[in-house]
Order: C-alpha cells, then sequence, then structure tokens
C-alpha cells in the first residue's frame, strides 16, 4: 500500500491549527504498520519549514514521531518538499525519511508508472512566481536568511503567510485549462497515475490518453484528505 497526503500546513493560523495537527497525528496513528508499505508526503506539511545548522522547528513535534514510529515499524516515508517547506537540509534524511528534492520523480508500482511531485511550478506559470522560487532556492539567500535569529526568522515567515491567507477560498479546478493538467499530459505516455499537491482541491479525473490524474486537497478545514494506492 502506498499513502498520499499534502497541505497540512501545520502551524499555519487559520482556522484551527491546534485541531488540524491532532487531526493529521490521528491519521499518521491509524496507519497499519506493514513492513514495505510506503507514506509519501506531497510537501507543505509545515507551513513553514527553515533547517538552522543546530536548529530545527518544534512546530509538529508530534508528527515527526508518529513518522518515526512508521518507520521503526517497517513503512518507508517519503518527503516532496513543497513551496512552504523547501528548506528541508539534513534532518530528515538524518531520521531515515526519503527527501526527494529533484521533482517530479516517476516510479514504478505494481508495473504502473507514477509521476510525484508536490506540484508547483510545473506547467506554465507566472513569471514573478518562477522568479521567487528561484529566490527560495538560491544557495545565497538560504545562507544570508540563516543569519536571522530563529525566534524572529519564524515569526516573521509565519506572519507573511498568515497575511496572504487571511481566509481560505478553496481553489476552483478549471480541469483541462489547468497548466497542470497541460504538463501531464506532455509526458511520457507510459505514465498511468500522476500525483500531485499545492493546489489545495480534491481532483481525481482521467486524461484524454487513459491516465489518471489526482490532486490531494488540503488538510485546512475538515478531515482526513488522503488518497491510498494498494
Amino acid at each position: 500500500m502506498i499513502y498520499f497526503a499534502s497541505d497540512v500546513h501545520l502551524g499555519l493560523r487559520i482556522y484551527d491549527p491546534a485541531e488540524r495537527e491532532e487531526r493529521f497525528v490521528s491519521w499518521l496513528k491509524s496507519l497499519p504498520r506493514v513492513k514495505g508499505d510506503k507514506l509519501i508526503l506531497l510537501g507543505d506539511i509545515w507551513d513553514f519549514w527553515y533547517e538552522y545548522k543546530h536548529v530545527v522547528p518544534k512546530q509538529g513535534v508530534r508528527v515527526v514521531a508518529q513518522l518515526i514510529d512508521l518507520m521503526d515499524n517497517g513503512m518507508e516515508v517519503w518527503f516532496f518538499p513543497g513551496n512552504h517547506d523547501i528548506w528541508t537540509f539534513h534532518f530528515f534524511e538524518e531520521l531515515g525519511i526519503k527527501v526527494v528534492h529533484n521533482q517530479p520523480l516517476v516510479i514504478e508500482h505494481e508495473g504502473k508508472k507514477i509521476m510525484l511531485a508536490h506540484g508547483d511550478g510545473l506547467g506554465k506559470t507566472k513569471l514573478s512566481y518562477r522568479l521567487m522560487l528561484k529566490v527560495f532556492h538560491s544557495k545565497f539567500c538560504q545562507t544570508l536568511f540563516s543569519g536571522i535569529h530563529p525566534s524572529l526568522a519564524f515569526r516573521w515567515a509565519l506572519d507573511w503567510s498568515h497575511s496572504n491567507r487571511r481566509t481560505h477560498k478553496p481553489y476552483v479546478w478549471r480541469g483541462d485549462k489547468e497548466p497542470l493538467y497541460q504538463y501531464a499530459l506532455k509526458q511520457d505516455k507510459n505514465i498511468g497515475l500522476f500525483v500531485f499537491g499545492h493546489y489545495h482541491c480534491g481532483v481525481d479525473e482521467v486524461l484524454p490518453d487513459g491516465a489518471r490524474l489526482v490532486v490531494l486537497k488540503d488538510w485546512l478545514d475538515g478531515g482526513t484528505p488522503h488518497f491510498t494506492l494498494e
């Protein structure tokens, strides 16, 4: 079995952050501990994550504990950093989590090729967003940011994120007009399944070439949004 989840945004101060974390932890606890099964987290699990050399965030420590428990019981945990938690350097790898920085990634499961990614930046995107991603991925900018005291850096980053999302308006998926949809159409025709996050909306549809496109819903406003592949 492979379990997928994304866009929990731990720490984001809309709705009830504590309830959202508890809901996600409860879902992780409910997963069967079966050796060889996989949990694949497709980004933005944290609303902001930055690893200093000797400091990691305290937000979501119970989530980290559950991920360790899953791995101790034989499951594999994969993490695809999203645009909110891209600054993962060594901490997760030291825990035994497989961190996938080079996205998208194509894997095989039961003879089927599957493309996985957080989903941002795929297809035609605004120049301003592409430039922002370049800044976020810049080693120079990361080094500059690391000089800010963690208390100030996290307060600033979380305040900025909150100010940009004071209200949560569900994203309206536009079907074949979506850049992500068009991106999937242009990929290897042997890929039978695409699984992405980022868009905060639940999508599960069949492309014209027969491939399946799944976009995971976020965890912000209730439920346990996930996708399971047997």
